[in-house]
């Protein structure tokens, strides 16, 4: 009776919750179909493609895309400019939301909190189109509000190319990337803040700890494992770079500092109409990424942090 009554419920459950388990297959459809599917078109990588005749009917061809591919003299520029731009982020944007995170918790004005929060979360449902008309009407050198305002104050004698040179360009590149993600990932620490047991702010008031105290030994190891793992596939991410980003700031003039994996991959791929060689340079992003991810984990786990799996 006992085993009867434990499967009972097991077996009704499926039939009480049907509606949930329709639901779940659009997402299952939708990973499937968008994301699954298209990875059988690794395939081509291997192959000198030809598009009239198939993937199926194409001669194999094994390494020698990758090998081409890597060869390429554009390819080395544009693997030191994606990890470089990628380093810099993280240095400079990893702790910028947990700095707003903690700022945001500490609040007390529950306007001005809500205020501030919408403001911070803004920029990052911006396409990166916006974002790039913005920065070039506040940063151009001839006619940006910034050097057109500093000029005029006497504070530079010439404009700053935050646009045309190459220091200038990553700099600028990295602030604009920190200030467009910094809201989302603001979302993230601060939810975890919440989760904190109060009763530990309460006991380090009673033993005499003051803000900085309590923020340094209650509210960071509260969040620590959230760090952790948001540190784990940030540096998982460190191959990959988004194409619209440095595509849409960049321009020709810093053409040797904005030329990223994924811009080559445009030009190999679309412009070209080398398809193979994109493809292959894409799944040596995708196993370098896997490689990071799975280091980054894994010194984490020996260093006793919880890792992602």
């Amino acid at each position: 009776m006992t085993a009867m009554g434990r499967k009972a419920p097991r077996g009704r459950s499926w039939l009480q919750d049907w509606r949930l388990y329709l639901m779940l297959l659009f997402p299952l459809a939708f990973y499937i179909t968008f994301c699954y599917k298209p990875m059988v078109g690794i395939l081509i990588g291997f192959q000198d493609f030809n598009m009239f005749k198939g993937m199926w009917g194409s001669q194999w061809i094994g390494l020698e895309n990758f090998r081409f591919s890597m060869g390429m003299p554009d390819f080395s520029s544009a693997l030191i400019n994606t990890l470089w731009l990628n380093l810099l982020g993280l240095v400079c944007g990893f702790p910028v939301p947990i700095v707003l995170a903690i700022m945001l918790n500490e609040m007390r004005s529950i306007a001005v909190k809500k205020v501030s929060q919408t403001l911070l979360y803004l920029p990052h449902f911006l396409s990166w189109i916006i974002i790039g008309g913005m920065v070039l009407q506040i940063f151009s050198p001839n006619t940006g509000i910034v050097n057109a305002t500093l000029l005029k104050w006497g504070w530079i004698k010439a404009s700053v190319p935050f646009l045309t040179e190459g220091v200038h360009w990553q700099i600028t590149y990295t602030l604009v990337g920190v200030w467009q993600n910094m809201g989302w990932g603001t979302i993230l620490y601060l939810s975890a803040i919440t989760g904190i047991n109060m009763e530990l702010f309460e006991a380090a008031k009673i033993d005499g700890a003051n803000k900085l105290q309590q923020i340094w030994h209650v509210t960071l190891p509260g969040i620590r494992s959230t760090i952790v793992v948001l540190l784990i596939l940030n540096v998982g991410q460190m191959m990959n770079i988004s194409f619209d980003r440095p595509q849409i700031l960049g321009n020709p003039q810093v053409r040797k500092y904005c030329d990223v994996l994924s811009t080559f991959v445009y030009r190999t791929g679309i412009t070209n109409s080398q398809f193979a060689r994109a493809t292959a340079i894409g799944l040596f992003q995708s196993v370098v990424g896997l490689i990071l991810i799975s280091a980054a984990n894994f010194v984490s786990t020996k260093l006793g942090e919880e890792g992602i799996w």
